[in-house]
């Protein structure tokens, strides 16, 4: 059997203890897990199902006892579900025989853990290509194998020293280096980075996204610190007491917390770490056409009485933008083509870039920060309000009811005397919805 996902899990459930099945049945019908335990059994993991998709980074944290490590363990056969099942690659791991059992952990998953389990009198390289051997896979090609993937996290050089003359995190990069030489699609990593320093620990994380990019394996990470699942997960499930109270998204569970509990959790994360350019960007209302002119574009300023309007091209394609007293003196001295008064000084940002990175531009640009995909077309802005409301957790702006956060620097009767004028000596104008836009 074959599936698109690289893992399912399917309400699973753990029960430790006396009458183990009863206490499954009676946690469907709604029984706490402290009822449970007044009877002798310890419910571990409760009605726990989520997906993975194979070459991202799914994270599973939550605080000790919650039962994230118990899930990992069934994930790859080291514990038997009380109750549901999981599917790796579309293969029943709870209902597999011992000998496709042992098949699909030597080819499907392997494992990191977090006090690294490298085998003291073997060699770096040797810890390395263990799992090779494991396979039958011969002596050179092994250590070919494994030595090229030493280079890749940075131990190219320790190859032939041993465990006890490496640091912690040279250690946890043997770990690594041994779960990436096995070649495996999927990889499990228990609490893989909790044991080391701060300073080493964030250069493994990094280090491990870098991988990941590079090489396209499918991750699942147990934490129990939330900054370091913000930080590496695509997805992430947050469990309580066994259960899995959200999943979702870094901005999904940082914006849009599930419960108290998720909440009280996200409070002192730093947003400009998780939250994107995408994800606070408001619609860009302030847009004129290049070929509606200097007066197409003091319409818009008129109406949404703003000071500023950004400038595209056919294809919605971003080119700058133009202040209300420039379009005026263009107005007034008969030159109507906005390229003579263009700025390309507004600050252009990736929808994925972070918040951290667009912070000081915002506060030195007097115009919304302009937010374009890889063909340069405007996807939407920041207005300056909107990324401080984003950066306190204020739902000030919704995308239902945008902020336009350019003040006009010039009168509203200049800007309405203007306008009245030039309509007055000229024929209507391109509206400034004209041309794709």
């Amino acid at each position: 059997m074959t599936s698109d996902l690289a893992i399912e899990a399917k309400g699973l459930f753990k029960v430790f203890g006396r009458n183990t099945r009863g206490a499954v049945d009676k946690l469907k019908k709604g029984a706490s897990r402290s009822e449970v335990a007044a009877q002798g059994a310890t419910a571990a993991v409760i009605d726990a199902s989520f997906d993975v998709k194979p070459g991202e980074i799914f994270v599973i944290m939550g605080l000790s006892g919650s039962g994230k490590s118990t899930i990992i363990r069934m994930l790859n056969g080291l514990l038997e579900p009380t109750a549901g099942d999981v599917l790796v690659q579309g293969q029943s791991v709870t209902n597999a025989s011992d000998a496709e059992l042992r098949r699909i952990r030597r080819s499907s998953i392997s494992m990191v853990f977090q006090h690294f389990a490298l085998l003291p009198h073997r060699t770096v390289i040797d810890n390395a290509a263990y799992a090779l051997e494991i396979q039958g896979v011969g002596r050179d090609e092994r250590r070919a194998r494994a030595q090229e993937i030493l280079e890749k996290v940075g131990l190219g050089d320790r190859a032939e020293a041993m465990p006890d003359e490496l640091s912690g995190g040279m250690k946890q990069r043997v770990g690594l280096a041994r779960a990436l030489t096995a070649g495996t699609d999927i990889m499990l990593m228990d609490e893989a980075f909790s044991a080391l320093d701060p300073l080493i620990r964030r250069e493994m994380q990094e280090q491990l996204i870098e991988l990941q990019q590079e090489l396209g394996r499918t991750i699942v990470f147990i934490t129990h610190d939330l900054n370091e699942a913000m930080f590496l997960g695509d997805r992430i499930a947050v469990m309580r007491d066994g259960r899995i109270v959200q999943n979702g998204t870094p901005e999904e569970i940082l914006t849009d917390p599930a419960n108290d509990y998720v909440a009280q959790f996200v409070q002192d994360v730093d947003r400009t770490r998780v939250l994107t350019a995408s994800s606070v960007m408001e619609p860009p209302v302030a847009v004129t056409p290049l070929h509606a002119g200097a007066r197409g574009a003091l319409r818009i300023m008129r109406d949404l009485q703003v000071g500023a309007v950004s400038v595209v091209e056919s294809r919605s394609k971003f080119i700058g933008s133009v202040t209300d007293r420039d379009v005026i003196r263009a107005v007034k001295n008969g030159d109507t083509d906005l390229r003579g008064i263009l700025r390309q000084d507004q600050p252009v940002v990736h929808p994925d870039e972070p918040l951290a990175e667009i912070v000081e531009r915002s506060v030195e640009s007097p115009a919304p920060i302009a937010v374009v995909d890889d063909k340069n077309r405007l996807m939407g802005v920041i207005p300056r309000v909107t990324l401080l409301a984003a950066l306190g957790n204020v739902p000030a702006v919704t995308r239902e009811n945008p902020i336009i956060d350019v003040p006009v620097s010039v009168s509203a009767g200049e800007l309405d005397k203007t306008l009245a004028t030039v309509e007055d000596a000229a024929p209507a104008a391109a509206t400034p919805t004209e041309g794709g836009v």
